[in-house]
């Protein structure tokens, strides 16, 4: 999860904070990580927002909500297609506007394309994908995007379809991540929210597969928060992209132990510390 608060003009900064699975993380204006939980819960991150973990005994309770008085704070939310998350901000950010990550809408639609052509796949052949069969050796091609195909792939994969999805289930499932693809090309925010609306009550259908079904029901929880990225235009990649950092740190490792020397490893390598205050320290 991402949040955005207004930036002081002439400050060329903004304080970011965002979460992660297993982890929350704080941001600085440029990106730095600066704290981390155990946890993915709500109730441990609400905490944690309320009063950081490593904050100093004297730190007034309430940073970072209540850190800053004056004009509305908090201004934009970004996260995933997850309901703790979305508990967090409901609870400790109410004022924000919570946007859906469209990376994570697309990647749920994949998803689903990729758990329809696996059922397909075992109830026409009767076992797992083989590197001969129409719908194994199409896998790759379905996950692309459609302006990214050639003449040739869209001809193969097509033909693949055809000779391994007798009854269009998959076809239609690839028609219907595309079309939720094309969310993010509608510049109005009116008329999005109205083809959502509308796109979500037509997945329902109950002659689509249940794949088709569940991305509907998605799209009619989420819709508002699908809707409001074309207002904010906010992504989460930024808190993702420190998220891998943090996994290369677990893997390069091994793992740990404890999970303190996990969070202080992740601070050094992704937190930007400042190394020129390293001679100043003596150890104890």
């Amino acid at each position: 999860m991402r949040c955005w608060k207004p930036t002081p003009r002439g400050s060329g900064r903004s304080r970011r904070w965002g979460w992660t699975r297993r982890c929350s993380l704080g941001w600085d204006g440029g990106g730095a990580c600066c704290g981390r939980l155990p946890s993915s819960t709500s109730l441990e991150a609400c905490c944690w927002m309320w009063f950081p973990v490593g904050a100093a005994p004297n730190r007034l309770p309430g940073w970072p909500l209540k850190a800053t008085t004056g004009a509305r704070r908090w201004v934009w939310a970004t996260l995933d297609l997850s309901s703790p998350y979305r508990a967090v901000f409901d609870t400790m950010l109410p004022e924000a506007t919570q946007i859906a990550d469209p990376f994570h809408l697309i990647k749920l639609a994949n998803s689903k394309l990729d758990e329809c052509r696996r059922r397909v796949q075992n109830e026409t052949l009767g076992h797992r994908g083989r590197k001969t069969d129409p719908l194994y050796r199409v896998r790759r091609l379905l996950t692309k995007a459609d302006e990214r195909l050639d003449e040739r792939g869209r001809t193969k994969l097509l033909g693949l379809l055809a000779a391994g999805d007798p009854r269009g289930k998959v076809k239609d499932t690839w028609h219907a991540k595309e079309v939720i693809r094309s969310i993010y090309e509608i510049d109005n925010p009116d008329l999005a929210d109205e083809f959502v609306t509308r796109l979500a009550g037509d997945l329902q259908d109950r002659t689509f597969p249940p794949e088709m079904r569940s991305l509907g029901r998605t799209l009619r929880r989420w819709k508002d928060h699908i809707v409001a990225w074309h207002r904010g235009r906010a992504t989460n990649g930024p808190t993702e992209a420190v998220n891998n950092l943090i996994k290369r740190v677990k893997r390069i490792a091994f793992g740990f132990r404890r999970f303190r020397s996990y969070r202080i490893r992740s601070l050094l390598y992704a937190g930007r510390p400042n190394w020129d205050l390293l001679a100043t320290v003596t150890p104890r």
